[in-house]
C-alpha cells in the first residue's frame, strides 16, 4: 500500500464472508452496532537499533540492569511515540496509557474508527460461543507515523492464552474442625462429643505446604521470603475468604495485609474460577512472609495482559522487593505465528523485568507436547507454548508427586500433561547447555519442574469449598515462593537479590540442587538422565539452592 507501513504480524488473515468456519471460528459480519462498540488496541514501538541485543546479552550473561539505567539508556524513541498518539488522537481514539520507556501505546476507539483509520474490515468471530468484533485482514499506519511500530495488537481479541490449572475429579473430605465448612448440625455433634476429628494424612493428596515444603528440601530453612514481593499476574482476584481458610488448614502464619489487590484496567472483575486462588495461596503458602501483589487484568486479551505487565514493570521499579512474578498461562505458538508482534511485544517487556532481575515463572501448559487452541487436549500439532518458551522466563513444567509414610518422595514422574518441547520463535540461548541437552539451535521448554498432576494434586479453597487441583498452575508459583526464600537468604547474607536465573541454574544440572527426573513422557518427548523436554533440569532442592545461590 503506497504510504502506508504494513503489519501482517499482528492478525491472522481471516474470510469477511457470511457463515464462513476456519480454525475452528465461524465468521459472519459485524453490523452497525458492533463498529460502534469500542475496542482497545495497543501499539508497540521497538528499542534503537542495537539495543535489544545489547541488552539480551547482558542479561545472558548474568548482569542486573536497574531500572534507571534501562530508562536512561533503553527506552524507545519519545518523538516517535508522541507522534503516534497525536495521529491516533486526530483519527478519533482516546491514549489510555503511554508507557514511560515509550514502547507502548494502549488507545481506544469504536471498531468503525479503527476499520478506517488501519485500513482494515472488521467482522465478527465466535470462538468457544464468545462472540468478538475482530480485524480479518492485514492493518496498516501512515509511514511517518508507523516507521518506529513493529505491531498493532488487540486487533482479534479472541485470540487469548489459556489458564494452567485442573481441578481433580478427585474430591477430597470435606473438613471437619469447627469454623469451617462443616454443616453446622455436624460440628455442634463433634462439640458434644469432645472428640476431635482425625487429621487428614499428610502423605497423601491433596497435599499441603508443610509436605510440599519437605518434600523439595525447603522445611526447616528459618526462610519466610520476609522482605520480598511476589507478583502474580491472572485475569481476577481470589476471595479473602479463601485465602484465610487455605492458611488456616496449612498452619500458615500469615494474613490478608500481605495481599495487595490491583485491578489494572479499574472494570468489573470475573468471578474467581480456581486459577487465582491456586497462585495466591500457594505462593503465599511457601513464602509466608512475602507479600504477594496480584494483577488483575479483568480479561486475558493481550491488550489487557500487556498493560498489567507494563504496570508491574513500572512498580517493580519503585519497589525493589518485587522480584518474582508468577504467570500461569500460555497458547500454542503455532496459534500465534500470525499476530507474532506480539511475542516479540512481550518479549520485550520479559527482557526488561529480567535485565532488572525480577524473575518470571511461567507454566509450561497442561496438554503435553501437542497442546491445542485451548490448552486442554493433546490433539493439536507438536509444539511448545508461549510465555514458557520466551527466553528471559523460567518455564515450569510438572511431574506426579507420590510422597512415603515418612513424608519423603516415594516416586517423582514426568506428568504427562507437562507441556514441552521446541520453540519455533526463539533460538537456543547460551547458557542453555549440560548434559542431555538436545543438539540444535532452539530454545527448550521447560527450564525445571513441580508437582502438577491433579491426581496426586494440591489442597485449594475455591468459594469456600475444599478442592484437590494440579496442572503447571501450581509449579510455577512454588517456584515463585522458592526464588523468595532465596531472595531473602541473599539479603541476609548482605548480597543483592538473584538476576535472571536460568544462566545460575544450568550449570547446576546434575548437582544435589535437583532431582533428576528420568521416567515418563508428554507424548512426543520423554524424561530421561540430565536435562529433557518434559521436566527440564528437574525438581529442586530449596536447601541445596539456597546454598548454592546465597552468595554466588
Amino acid at each position: 500500500m503506497p504510504g502506508r507501513k504494513l503489519f501482517p504480524n499482528s492478525v491472522i488473515p481471516l474470510p469477511a464472508g457470511l457463515g464462513l468456519a476456519t480454525q475452528g471460528l465461524l465468521i459472519s459480519p459485524a453490523e452497525p452496532r458492533h463498529r460502534a462498540a469500542a475496542m482497545a488496541l495497543h501499539f508497540s514501538l521497538g528499542l534503537p537499533e542495537g539495543k535489544q541485543r545489547e541488552l539480551e546479552d547482558r542479561v545472558a550473561a548474568g548482569e542486573i540492569i536497574p531500572f534507571a539505567e534501562q530508562a536512561r539508556d533503553y527506552a524507545g524513541d519519545p518523538a516517535a511515540a508522541d507522534r503516534l498518539a497525536r495521529w491516533l488522537t486526530a483519527q478519533g481514539y482516546t491514549i489510555d496509557q503511554v508507557t514511560p520507556d515509550h514502547t507502548t501505546v494502549y488507545a481506544t476507539a469504536p471498531a468503525g474508527t479503527i476499520e478506517a483509520s488501519l485500513g482494515v474490515h472488521m467482522v465478527r468471530v465466535t470462538r468457544d460461543g464468545h462472540a468478538y468484533t475482530a480485524a480479518c485482514d492485514t492493518p496498516s499506519l501512515p509511514d511517518d507515523v508507523g516507521g518506529s511500530v513493529f505491531h498493532i495488537g488487540g486487533l482479534q481479541p479472541f485470540l487469548r492464552p489459556n489458564k494452567h490449572y485442573r481441578i481433580s475429579h478427585h474430591k477430597p473430605a470435606p473438613d471437619s474442625i469447627p469454623g469451617d465448612d462443616t454443616d453446622l448440625a455436624t460440628q455442634q455433634k463433634q462439640k458434644k462429643k469432645k472428640k476431635k476429628p482425625a487429621a487428614a494424612d499428610p502423605t497423601q493428596p491433596p497435599y499441603t505446604v508443610p509436605a510440599i515444603l519437605k518434600a523439595y528440601g525447603a522445611d526447616g530453612l528459618g526462610l519466610t521470603g520476609a522482605g520480598q514481593e511476589i507478583a502474580i499476574l491472572i485475569d481476577t482476584v481470589p476471595l479473602d475468604s479463601d485465602l484465610t481458610l487455605f492458611w488456616r488448614a496449612n498452619g500458615v502464619s500469615t494474613d490478608l495485609g500481605r495481599v495487595t489487590k490491583i485491578n489494572v484496567g479499574g472494570g468489573t472483575l470475573p468471578s474467581p474460577e480456581g486459577e487465582e486462588s491456586l497462585d495466591v495461596e500457594w505462593s503465599s503458602g511457601i513464602a509466608p512472609g512475602a507479600g504477594i501483589r496480584v494483577y488483575a487484568c479483568g480479561s486475558l486479551s493481550f491488550t489487557a495482559l500487556d498493560q498489567a505487565l507494563d504496570r508491574i514493570i513500572a512498580d517493580a521499579a519503585q519497589r525493589p522487593a518485587l522480584r518474582q512474578l508468577s504467570i500461569s498461562l500460555g497458547l500454542g505458538e503455532t496459534y500465534l505465528q500470525g499476530p507474532s508482534g506480539e511475542v516479540a511485544t512481550q518479549h520485550q517487556k520479559f527482557l526488561k523485568l529480567a535485565a532488572a532481575g525480577v524473575n518470571v515463572f511461567v507454566s509450561s501448559g497442561d496438554a503435553g507436547s501437542n497442546p491445542d487452541d485451548t490448552g486442554h487436549s493433546s490433539k493439536g500439532p507438536l509444539q511448545v507454548e508461549y510465555e514458557a518458551s520466551d527466553p528471559c522466563v523460567i518455564g515450569v513444567g510438572g511431574t506426579s508427586l507420590r510422597l512415603g509414610a515418612d513424608g519423603h518422595v516415594a516416586a517423582e514422574v514426568a506428568w504427562p500433561g507437562s507441556g514441552g518441547g521446541k520453540s519455533v520463535d526463539f533460538p537456543r540461548p547460551a547458557w542453555q547447555v549440560g548434559n542431555g541437552v538436545p543438539a540444535g539451535g532452539q530454545r527448550l521448554v521447560p527450564d525445571v519442574a513441580g508437582p502438577a498432576d491433579p491426581n496426586e494434586g494440591a489442597l485449594l479453597y475455591l468459594n469456600g469449598q475444599k478442592e484437590q487441583i494440579g496442572g503447571t498452575s501450581w509449579s510455577a508459583p512454588l517456584w515463585a515462593g522458592f526464588c523468595a526464600l532465596i531472595n531473602e537468604a541473599r539479603t541476609k547474607a548482605g548480597k543483592g537479590t538473584l538476576p535472571f536465573l536460568n544462566p545460575l541454574l544450568y550449570p547446576l544440572l546434575g548437582t544435589p540442587c535437583f532431582r533428576d527426573i528420568t521416567q515418563g513422557s508428554n507424548g512426543a518427548y520423554s524424561a530421561g538422565p540430565g536435562y529433557d523436554l518434559v521436566t527440564g533440569l528437574g525438581v529442586p532442592n530449596v536447601a541445596q539452592l539456597v546454598s548454592r545461590l546465597r552468595d554466588s
